[in-house]
């Protein structure tokens, strides 16, 4: 080794796993910072403090006094400037953190967020009979059925679901599939139900949300276009004309966290109409939850 080189090397500090943690977690925040202002106006003002410390730099090389005091006693309110100018990007950031899955707690925020929306367009589809079929994913992927219709990936919201089943509309027929806060696709085709005591007794809509439910883990949400009625499947049940009420505890009790040992799968039977078992009609099969 060159004895030019080997003066440099035992200069540079000795990597250990503390450095190598450190390394890595400060290339991490960078790239984060990269991402949130990618393609936003704070990446052009990041680059406007970049020119002015490039000029600092030569300013204090070349020993411009006047240019470096100025410059200087601008440093000090630098920091003060950047949450103002950043203030939106902070937040969005911050967001974007809570979003995340700490210790359970941030999707739990984000599914009660997105059951509001949910909630509110299924209210205003209910009562102006519109015909909706909303399906919201869980564990097993949709992917098949999602590149089956067309590619949102959009925010979940009251408003984008009433443009996507409003009537005569390019989306409106078809299921859309949610998965988390993000409307992923609209317009798409699902499997029916070929089960053939469903098949004579429901429509299209309800067939598909009993079949998606049959293979896979998600939760159908069906608003007959007839009357007004909300359905919700899951699991390859049907419980028919539900309350607000009941939908908002189906969608907390299918998206709650798994207990250790227990197996998300079908609740005890529930009826419309009260009564045992015994006492229910043949079309029982699809009224009731989880037989």
């Amino acid at each position: 080794m060159p004895s030019s080189i080997t003066p440099l090397i035992s200069w540079l500090p000795k990597l250990n796993a503390a450095a190598i943690i450190d390394i890595l977690v400060v290339a991490f925040l960078i790239y984060q910072l990269i991402m949130v202002v990618r393609g936003t106006r704070a990446a052009h003002v990041l680059a406007g403090i970049g020119v002015l410390l490039v000029v600092y730099g030569i300013a204090a090389w070349a020993r411009l006094e006047l240019l470096r005091s100025i410059l200087a006693t601008i440093v000090p309110y630098t920091a003060l400037a950047l949450i103002v100018l950043f203030q939106s990007e902070i937040r969005r950031t911050l967001a974007r953190i809570g979003r995340r899955r700490w210790l359970g707690f941030g999707p739990q925020i984000q599914r009660r967020e997105s059951t509001e929306d949910i909630m509110l367009a299924l209210g205003r589809l209910a009562q102006q009979k519109v015909g909706a079929l909303i399906v919201l994913e869980r564990d097993m992927g949709l992917r098949t059925f999602i590149e089956s219709g067309v590619n949102l990936n959009a925010s979940l919201s009251r408003d984008l679901l009433l443009s996507i089943f409003h009537p005569g509309g390019a989306l409106h027929d078809g299921a859309v599939i949610a998965q988390g806060d993000r409307v992923a696709a609209a317009a798409c085709f699902l499997p029916l139900s070929m089960n053939p005591i469903i098949a004579r007794k429901l429509g299209t809509r309800h067939r598909a949300a009993i079949g998606i439910t049959e293979d896979a883990d998600c939760l159908a949400l069906v608003v007959s276009e007839e009357t007004g009625r909300i359905s919700v499947a899951a699991f390859g049940e049907l419980e028919s004309d539900v309350t607000m009420q009941r939908v908002e505890e189906r969608i907390a009790r299918h998206f709650a966290p798994k207990r250790s040992g227990e197996r998300a799968g079908p609740q005890a039977p529930s009826f419309q109409n009260g009564g045992s078992p015994d006492e229910a009609p043949d079309n029982a099969g699809w009224k009731r939850v989880g037989q």
